[in-house]
């Protein structure tokens, strides 16, 4: 059984780490010494987060030789009565963070640093010299496709020479069409019988 192998000592750290931070990681390394964040055998928190997993307790992740356990509400209820929490406690990952006092997103200008001028000023085009790259007068509302020049209803383009057969394989449809690589046979490869 898991829990004769793991000092209590040690479960109860690695279960008040967990429900404290809300995450929890380990290298994927079972001679590992220490976790780095908490001072018990990386074995120990590897082997509990196992048994966590099975129990839906954590969801797990793996990349680059590390486990990553993200604790899930059944986990976060579990670990509640298991370290006997009040409710009003919850893990950082549901705490609300508060806004840094760093950089005003809004109001004002101002702040430490000086500003240029404004971005768009006056008549100034928003695109530059772009707007009539294309040619011709702006566009209307979408779907109103004006006057603008285009090939003629009739226009059915071909793109096989006029007489020849449908070719086979990649865009051809027919045998092996769509395929890949070898998916059939192209127009004049078809393959040769065989002379013994």
């Amino acid at each position: 059984m898991l829990f004769q192998l793991i000092p209590k000592k040690n479960r109860n750290e690695v279960y008040k780490y967990l429900f404290k931070e809300g995450v929890l990681y380990a290298k994927k390394d079972y001679n590992l010494l220490k976790h780095p964040e908490i001072d018990v055998p990386n074995l120990h928190v590897i082997k509990l987060m196992q048994s966590f997993k099975s129990k839906e307790y954590v969801r797990e992740s793996f990349a680059w030789m590390h486990y990553y356990w993200y604790l899930t509400n059944d986990g976060i209820e579990y670990l509640r009565t298991y370290l006997n929490l009040p409710s009003e406690i919850v893990p950082a990952t549901l705490k609300k963070s508060a806004k840094p006092l760093g950089r005003p997103t809004g109001g004002p200008p101002g702040g430490d640093r000086p500003r240029g001028p404004p971005r768009f000023e006056g008549d100034r085009p928003r695109f530059g010299d772009r707007d009539g790259y294309r040619g011709g007068p702006p566009r209307g509302a979408p779907g109103d496709f004006g006057d603008k020049g285009g090939a003629p209803p009739e226009y059915q383009p071909q793109f096989r020479a006029p007489g020849t057969r449908p070719a086979f394989g990649r865009g051809g449809g027919g045998y092996g069409g769509g395929g890949g690589y070898g998916g059939g046979y192209g127009a004049g490869s078809a393959p040769q019988a065989r002379q013994e």
